[in-house]
Formats: structure tokens, C-alpha cells, sequence
């Protein structure tokens, strides 16, 4: 038996150096990856379309991967904060807030076409709204996703005080919690305008969710800094190496269709630095918003 081993042993050696290697790379990995996602849209959507992403993850990184999608945004950024989701995909108000409470760290963001990494956020409106301008809706019902949203909230209220409009004095809020849900709203004329992400809204129109000659953008937003994947303060360095890596390096064009993504570039907290300026208008008026989103 021993002159067998000898013989054979170089052989087995081969045989098990790729279950090895294997076993030494996932060495310092969790048993699981948990990705924390907004629920920018219904919880089964934003499910469905970061699906690609996830088999993605698992097949690159060798484990378990797993999403969830908060009951809204500062739940999403809560459990970031935590510990009990290891990587979060973060609109900058969302990571801006969250940031002021504990340490996250920045690490890749989708880039695009002829805009590179930056988004727009719209002002829709029914479609045969006499409104022209955004000062048209002083004394109006203004919807609004989640009040954490980049898109879907801060950057319209931005828009707004930027004309002279001021939530609570020149027109009302209504906090409607998702995207959809404002496009919904606009369509159906329960509401004068509304803020929305206008990829989602753009998608929305593609998908037949809303139809086109309900609504109409009143205005464009300045180019937005893109989301941000974050990781969870504690995270292993090698193991953020390993995912940063998995974003960095992909080419998986269903991984990166959700995003309408050419690539992941990285991404740094000072890309962010015009959102803060932003903040500090709306704040100026309501400087309890902030507070109160970033619990």
C-alpha cells in the first residue's frame, strides 16, 4: 500500500491543488454575502432586476450571496451600519446621512455612456398641466419617493428652493415612499408634479407601467454623483479586496444592465461633495429633515 501512495501521491496532489486553491482563496471570506439594496421601487422589483448581480457575486466570490431590500431607505443604511448586511448600494443623500453617524467606506459606482457616472432626477407632471415652470407649482401637491432619496426627494426639493419654493410655505409635500408610486400619482392627476429618478421614470414609460401621454418632465435636474456600493465598517480588507474587485473587474452584461452601466468604476467620499451643498439648502429652510432621515 505505502509503494502505491508513493506512486500515485504526485497524482492525488494535482487532483486536489484546484479544491485547495480554492479553499485558501475563500479563506478569509464569510460564509455569506448579504446586499443591502433601497427600495427604490416594490421590494419584488428591485429584487428582480438586481438578480443578474447576485448570481454574478456568488459565481465570482465562490459564496452565498444574498439581498435584501429595506422597509426604506435609513432601514437599508441602519443595517449597514450595524453589521448586518456586509456591502450597501447607496444613493448619496442615503450614504451622505448615514455617513454622519459612523465611518463607511466608498467603493465602486456604475458609469455611463457619454455621462459617465452621474444620473438626473425629473419634475413630471400630468401631461396637459398648464404649468411651464417649476414656479407654475407654488400652492401645489408635490409627491415625493422615500425622504432619504436622492432622486426621488432631496435633489427635487433642491430644485424647488433653488426657485424660491419652500416645502410647508409654497407647496405641500406628499411623501409617497417609492418611485412608482409617484409616477402613479402624476399619471392619474392625484398630484400637480413629483419628483422621480428619471431612469426610473424612463423605464417605466418603457415598461408600460405609466404611459407616455399621461405625464410629461416639467425639469431636469443637474448631473447627479452616482450611487455608491459601501461596505460595512469591520470588513476584512482582503475580503473588501475580493468584492471590490468583483465590481471593478466585471464585464457580465447582465450584471451591469440593471445600472445601465458600461463598467464599475471606484469611487471616493469626496465625489460626493456637491450633494453636501445641496443638503445645506434644503436644511436652511428644514433643518430637522436631516435629522430625521438619517435615523
Amino acid at each position: 500500500m505505502s509503494r502505491l501512495l508513493k506512486r500515485f501521491w504526485p497524482l492525488v496532489l494535482v487532483a486536489l491543488l484546484p479544491i485547495l486553491s480554492a479553499q485558501a482563496a475563500n479563506s478569509g471570506m464569510p460564509k455569506k454575502l448579504v446586499v443591502g439594496l433601497l427600495p427604490g421601487e416594490s421590494a419584488p422589483t428591485v429584487m428582480r432586476l438586481n438578480e443578474p448581480l447576485r448570481q454574478h457575486l456568488e459565481k465570482t466570490l465562490g459564496i452565498p450571496v444574498e439581498l435584501m431590500v429595506g422597509a426604506n431607505y435609513a432601514a437599508t443604511s441602519e443595517a449597514l451600519r450595524f453589521g448586518r448586511i456586509d456591502i450597501a448600494y447607496l444613493g448619496p443623500i442615503t450614504y451622505i446621512l448615514q455617513s454622519r453617524k459612523v465611518q463607511l467606506e466608498p467603493f465602486a459606482r456604475p458609469t455611463h455612456a457619454n455621462v459617465g457616472p452621474t444620473f438626473l432626477a425629473s419634475i413630471i407632471v400630468p401631461a396637459d398641466s398648464p404649468a411651464k415652470t417649476l414656479k407654475d407649482l407654488k400652492g401645489k401637491e408635490i409627491g415625493f419617493g422615500d425622504p432619504a432619496s436622492t432622486s426621488g426627494t432631496w435633489v427635487p426639493r433642491y430644485m424647488l428652493a433653488e426657485q424660491g419654493l419652500i416645502s410647508g410655505r409654497d407647496y405641500t409635500l406628499r411623501v409617497l415612499g417609492a418611485h412608482d408610486a409617484v409616477a402613479l400619482a402624476v399619471a392619474s392627476k392625484k398630484l400637480a408634479a413629483g419628483g422621480i429618478s428619471k431612469p426610473v421614470y424612463e423605464r417605466l414609460l418603457k415598461e408600460g407601467k405609466i404611459k407616455a401621454d399621461s405625464v410629461r418632465i416639467l425639469e431636469d435636474s443637474t448631473p447627479i454623483p452616482e450611487y455608491m456600493w459601501t461596505f460595512r465598517e469591520g470588513l476584512d480588507p482582503e475580503v473588501k479586496e475580493k468584492i471590490r474587485q468583483a465590481f471593478i473587474g466585471t464585464t457580465d452584461p447582465a450584471a451591469l444592465a440593471v445600472f445601465r452601466a458600461q463598467a464599475f468604476i471606484p469611487c471616493v467620499d469626496s465625489d460626493v461633495d456637491r450633494v453636501r451643498t445641496w443638503i445645506s439648502v434644503v436644511e436652511k429652510d428644514h433643518p430637522e429633515d436631516a435629522v430625521v432621515n438619517a435615523k
